[in-house]
């Protein structure tokens, strides 16, 4: 085990966040021009409601069903882009790796590393991307219990780099649909971390969509959205987590799961209202004693 390092400044941030802090942007790189669009956009959302914002986009969809779908613009490409809307827009960055070679380059760019669902429990992956010094967000795997991400933020810990966070995206049911279990936000706590809720992808209908040429794609139920993001807030986690597009139907990647951009604002109105009022950070003392005579009901 290294020696644990201090918190970065940005992971302080984040954590002491009232209600929420907020990961969101489109599902990837389609172009400069449009990351840009889109970062202005949100940002300009976000700096009105107060809520600390971290862009979001990927250079690299590598796990796509068909080897023939889009990818982004590859690791070299998409980090330049996202490091020029960095400094365009004052603003941090996230984004996700595949490999343990990745970590590093991609932390020179990245304030928060994302670890995908399929591989929150790669060891070499999760101890490169911790070596790298970023935050590292780690997406709850599809397949998993809320369990498996305390031993996965060790693994992030054991290279001495405290700043890690736990996401919450969905458990399959059946074969080609997710559901939200809202017991997973209280239980991954164990994990001593922030918690995010992934709220798009976790209203994914994996291979679940007929296409025209007889493959299939993913599919996804965009108008639970709400309904998922209010819950979440509701049991009182510390971060959202959204893919939002200026044209989703459009999109390459992920469209039916990609929150319109023009309803942004709306929902993260409601959220805030939401996360003010609940107590859902808050641990409930359960007392099972027997109920006295002089007790008020």
């Amino acid at each position: 085990m290294a020696e644990m390092q201090p918190e970065s400044e940005l992971y302080t941030k984040l954590k002491g966040t009232k209600p929420f802090f907020l990961l969101a942007g489109p599902n990837v790189i389609q172009s400069e021009e449009h990351i840009f669009k889109m970062c202005r956009y949100i940002k300009s959302v976000t700096d009105d409601l107060g809520i600390e914002y971290v862009f979001k986009s990927s250079f690299d969809k590598a796990n796509r069903t068909n080897v023939k779908s889009f990818r982004g613009p590859g690791m070299d490409e998409g980090l330049k882009v996202l490091d020029k809307v960095k400094h365009a827009f004052d603003v941090p960055i996230v984004t996700d790796i595949h490999e343990p070679h990745q970590a590093e380059p991609v932390a020179k760019v990245a304030d928060i590393i994302q670890i995908p669902a399929f591989l929150c429990r790669q060891t070499d992956l999760l101890v490169a991307a911790g070596k790298s010094g970023a935050i590292i967000n780690i997406k709850k795997g599809q397949f998993c219990a809320s369990s498996v991400m305390r031993n996965s933020a060790e693994k992030i810990r054991s290279t001495g780099n405290p700043n890690v966070m736990v996401c919450e995206r969905g458990t399959m049911f059946g074969y080609s649909d997710l559901v939200v279990d809202p017991r997973n936000m209280e239980l991954m706590r164990d994990a001593n971390c922030p918690i995010v809720a992934d709220v798009t992808h976790s209203l994914q209908q994996p291979a679940g969509r007929a296409t025209g040429s007889g493959g299939v794609a993913s599919g996804g139920l965009r108008e639970l959205i709400p309904c998922v993001s209010r819950t979440c807030v509701a049991v009182g986690v510390d971060g959202i987590f959204m893919e939002v597009h200026d044209d989703p139907n459009s999109s390459p990647v992920d469209g039916p799961t990609q929150w319109p951009l023009r309803h942004l604002r709306p929902l993260l109105k409601e959220l805030i209202d939401i996360g003010n009022a609940t107590k859902g950070k808050e641990r409930f003392d359960i007392d099972v004693s027997p109920f006295r005579e002089d007790e008020t009901p």
